[in-house]
């Protein structure tokens, strides 16, 4: 299931960083499954990939927003 941005910033970073490692498996589990070819709807790859990169995106935005905004 793709989560909405809004729900993935209401959450802790611990709870990101757990749902992460959950959806990285879920996307390790739906790759073996479309090679095997017994997955049911590849559009779940894309939905998960989508999802992590939003998971990613927030935790990058917390860890800059704590370090000040400073780029090198």
């Amino acid at each position: 299931m793709s989560m909405k941005i809004w729900e993935i910033r209401s959450m802790s970073d611990e709870d990101l960083k757990k749902r992460l490692d959950e959806l990285k498996l879920e996307l390790i589990r739906l790759k073996t499954q479309a090679a095997l070819g017994t997955l049911d709807n590849p559009g779940k790859i894309r939905t998960t990939r989508k999802t992590i990169a939003r998971i990613l995106t927030v935790l990058r935005e917390r860890e800059l927003s704590k370090k000040g905004g400073k780029s090198s």
